[in-house]
């Protein structure tokens, strides 16, 4: 989808990109088709662990600002959407195109109205169910730039899961932690640290890392989570390897990809979950009642417990991974 509006933009010239510079590439994500580029001029920056090592792969990470041109892949957030074009805005030399991009789904139309009445905009390029603009870069959007936000003593950003405070399942989850738990803990998918937080509480714990993919959110649970015994790791949590076997595993999995549910991401976390324990070890998930888990767990464990269900959330706990089969 946005391969197509990138191609017609080119080909159309309503953008022209520089013949010489670096051009950067804010947020794209595995699957968006970057070929009209000219490979070798361009950055790509992102925050998201999967999608950069997808990129980086294709030796298309590297290189700071200034930018020749810039084009901004919108992310869902408002407030994430307006912070990323103003970084593009300040890294981008004046003078060279930044082009916005994005579905009507997550809001282009919303941010081009915003943009417009800050810059002189291009007239918007319609196809594939969203729309492109451009702008030069030169004005300053400065005041768009996202910054932190407190919730209940925690810090987190527009744009990460859950940026306006601890989400049900999470609460849901830590009311029902035990007050014992192993000394060797992770938490996949750890967001800004709030169940961190909670698993810290336990004396018993002795070493607990926190896995995150979004960089982001990894960086307001380094400012939240100031226990010695914590440890960060920006990673994909379905590839993670622990550096020993682990006691515990605690996570509330993503299970969607944009707008569309996909509990393959849920069932994921669940396989890697079995890999990371030890073999008495346990996994304490909270998930929505709806997601297809139960066949995954079962192949994945050989104890199962269901310990709470509260509205469309429900608690499992899971003892004694199963082998990996061959």
């Amino acid at each position: 989808m946005r391969s197509a509006r990138l191609s017609l933009a080119l080909e159309t010239g309503a953008l022209d990109l520089p013949s010489q510079g670096r051009i950067a590439v804010y947020r794209p994500r595995i699957g968006d088709d970057l070929s009209d580029l000219p490979r070798d001029r361009v950055t790509v920056l992102t925050g998201f662990k999967p999608d950069h090592d997808h990129f980086a792969a294709m030796d298309s990470v590297s290189a700071g600002p200034p930018y020749a041109a810039a084009i901004v892949c919108l992310p869902r957030s408002r407030e994430a959407a307006r912070g990323l074009i103003a970084r593009a805005a300040a890294e981008v030399a004046p003078g060279g195109w930044i082009a916005v991009d994005g579905q009507k789904t997550d809001g282009i139309d919303t941010a081009l109205k915003d943009l417009r009445a800050r810059v002189d905009l291009s007239e918007s390029l319609s196809k594939a169910h969203g729309k492109l603009a451009a702008f030069l870069a030169g004005p300053d959007l400065s005041d768009w730039l996202a910054r932190p936000h407190r919730v209940d003593g925690f810090q987190t950003l527009p744009g990460i899961f859950s940026a306006d405070g601890p989400d049900r399942g999470s609460v849901l989850l830590a009311s029902v932690l035990p007050a014992k738990l192993g000394g060797k803990v992770a938490d996949l998918g750890a967001g800004w640290g709030f169940l961190a937080a909670e698993i810290l509480r336990r004396p018993g714990v002795r070493r607990l890392d926190l896995v995150e993919a979004e960089a982001d959110a990894l960086d307001c649970a380094r400012v939240n989570i100031t226990d010695p015994r914590a440890r960060f790791h920006w990673a994909d949590a379905t590839t993670w390897r622990p550096e020993t076997l682990l006691d515990v595993v605690v996570m509330n999995p993503p299970f969607h990809r944009g707008r569309e549910a996909d509990p393959a991401l849920g069932a994921g976390f669940i396989r890697a979950a079995r890999r990371m324990l030890a073999p008495s070890g346990e996994l304490w998930l909270v998930a929505n009642r709806h997601l297809p888990y139960d066949a995954v767990l079962a192949d994945s464990f050989l104890e199962l417990r269901e310990v709470m269900t509260d509205g469309g959330f429900r608690v499992i706990q899971a003892i004694k991974p199963k082998r990996a089969k061959p």
